[in-house]
């Protein structure tokens, strides 16, 4: 993480959460996959009103000898996930009656069964098991999935969400204390009346009926969960958009920035997109983002501040734009040390030249190489090289060469708090276009598996929020890559010979047909790439496998 204290925010401790377990009963309905879900007390403490699956916090009893004596278990289920199992079968007994037990003779308990246990608070669910010779199956529950409650919140739970096949011939009924209407319902139709406003559903729930929707029936959940490991694991964080809480799950956009920001939770980080305003992230690092937002430059381009009052940095001035430069210089006053540009592109070097006539700060960079669009020609004022640095402050800056998307890209690295200012090398919410001949798709996956040497805990990219953790975010980049060569390696193989207007429709199938255009030119780079690999080979602009 960034230096402490570079944070823009005191720490405050969140509350410690709550082992719990959750339980998903399954069956198989007439439209598909259902799941039975119940309504919470409206003087609940935690989520009041919300349409939940049955679920509670862990007892001490349900990780005891007693409750091992009476599981039945998979080999593959050790002594603290069966201690969560049992938690799940025994809240769901409790709320609604199910019991995911055998009787002695192995054969699945009945609604007779059921009938015949207390389901009351001060009842001793296990030693009631127990003298009737039952023993809870254990084998047929499954680990879907663990949320973690928000950091924000002050009732926290650790929560593992199990699944299991509902009993035959069982029937929910609900506590009427914690639990009332009991209902099978399809994730799709529970997401659409929820959308309505008559299903009220707090977050994890959503998301969770969300994965849920693709599966067709028990059995294809039930093998998916096969491994005994959870298939996601996530802890929410929640940001301001448009003056509300929203909150955001590990894979979308906003995480990794309210995890820089805030990265104790708590909800003070405006997400909005502001063109006019400088954005702190923290105390060393800002962004104002150019008011030129689009499908190659989404909400915009991103100009980074880097530095303190008396030493800034600029990191990509962003496009021919004088008001956004002019933002910049009130910013900065005459603080301006170094004015930095990535590479050389309309969007992102332009404004470079304005920001100069405005403050005097010099211009730094790499100039652009004899195959980049002349149009674009860019000359720094000074050449910085790989490993240079420059300091402002107590904050270090060095700059790494990361050819690909430009042969004169470079990537900016705050060595003292493991941020990375990736330019177009990596973005978010998109993948970056490599355009030879300047572009080269070799280059650009050399550079990136260079990257994993550094230490780098978050990502700045040039458009889009920041990305983390930033190890995370470049190995899926580079399997991205890997897999869209593959795809065009399988295109050129089955075309047997083509052209790039033949192999475009075969391999971004993908992407809009809007796109394909700019497709066209990553294209091509994955083809020269396998012609350096020695796998394909051009001849008068078909090619072929090898």
């Amino acid at each position: 993480m960034p230096r402490t204290e570079k944070q823009l925010h005191p720490w405050r401790e969140p509350v410690t959460p709550r082992p719990a377990a959750t339980i998903l009963l399954l069956r198989d309905g007439e439209s598909g996959l259902e799941v039975l879900m119940t309504r919470r007390s409206a003087s609940a403490s935690f989520a009041p009103g919300a349409y939940v699956f049955p679920g509670g916090a862990l007892d001490a009893a349900d990780g005891s000898e007693q409750a091992k004596a009476l599981s039945n278990v998979r080999p593959t289920q050790g002594d603290e996930q069966r201690a969560f199992s049992v938690a799940a079968i025994r809240e769901a007994f409790e709320e609604l009656g199910i019991l995911l037990a055998c009787r002695p003779d192995g054969s699945t308990a009945s609604q007779a069964d059921v009938d015949s246990l207390d389901r009351s608070q001060s009842a001793d669910f296990l030693a009631q098991l127990e003298r009737h010779g039952y023993r809870m199956a254990v084998d047929q529950v499954y680990w879907l999935c663990q949320w973690i409650t928000d950091r924000d919140l002050p009732k926290r739970f650790d929560a593992r969400f199990y699944v299991a096949p509902m009993p035959g011939g069982q029937h929910p009924v609900a506590d009427e204390g914690e639990q009332f209407e009991p209902v099978w319902i399809s994730p799709k139709h529970a997401l659409e009346r929820h959308e309505r406003g008559d299903f009220f559903m707090i977050f994890p729930t959503i998301r969770t009926l969300r994965r849920l929707a693709a599966f067709a029936d028990v059995e294809a959940v039930l093998a998916a969960c096969a491994s005994d490991k959870p298939l996601w694991v996530s802890s929410p964080r929640g940001g301001q958009v448009r003056g509300d809480i929203e909150r955001f799950s590990e894979h979308e956009p906003a995480y990794g920035e309210l995890e820089l920001v805030v990265p104790d939770g708590q909800i003070l980080h405006a997400l909005d997109w502001r063109h006019e305003t400088v954005v702190p992230l923290l105390h060393n690092v800002h962004r104002l983002t150019a008011p030129n937002p689009g499908f190659m430059t989404g909400p915009g381009t991103n100009t980074y501040i880097i530095g303190e009052p008396g030493a800034w940095a600029v990191i990509d001035p962003g496009p021919d734009d004088e008001r956004h430069v002019e933002r910049i210089a009130q910013f900065v006053g005459d603080g301006l040390k170094y004015i930095l540009c990535t590479h050389a592109h309309p969007d992102h070097a332009p404004g470079a030249v304005i920001l100069k006539r405005l403050t005097g700060a010099p211009i730094f960079g790499a100039p652009s190489g004899p195959n980049f669009r002349s149009e674009w020609k860019f000359v720094p004022d000074r050449t910085l090289s790989d490993g240079d640095r420059l300091m402002l402050g107590d904050t270090t800056l060095r700059a790494i060469h990361t050819p690909g998307h430009a042969s004169n890209h470079l990537c900016f690295l705050l060595e003292e708090d493991a941020l990375l200012i990736s330019g177009d090398h990596i973005n978010n919410g998109s993948t970056v276009v490599i355009d030879p001949p300047d572009g080269n798709m070799g280059d650009y996956l050399r550079a990136l598996h260079s990257l994993l040497d550094e230490k780098i805990d978050f990502i700045l990219p040039a458009h889009g929020f920041v990305l983390g953790p930033a190890d995370q975010a470049i190995r899926q980049l580079i399997a991205h890559r890997l897999t869209r060569e593959a795809k065009v390696l399988g295109a050129v193989r089955r075309a047997e010979s083509g052209d790039l207007e033949k192999l475009l429709p075969l391999v971004y199938d993908d992407v809009r047909p809007e796109l394909h255009r700019v497709a066209s030119r990553s294209l091509l780079a994955h083809l020269q790439k396998l012609c350096e690999d020695g796998l394909v080979r051009e001849s008068g602009q078909q090619w072929q496998a090898v």
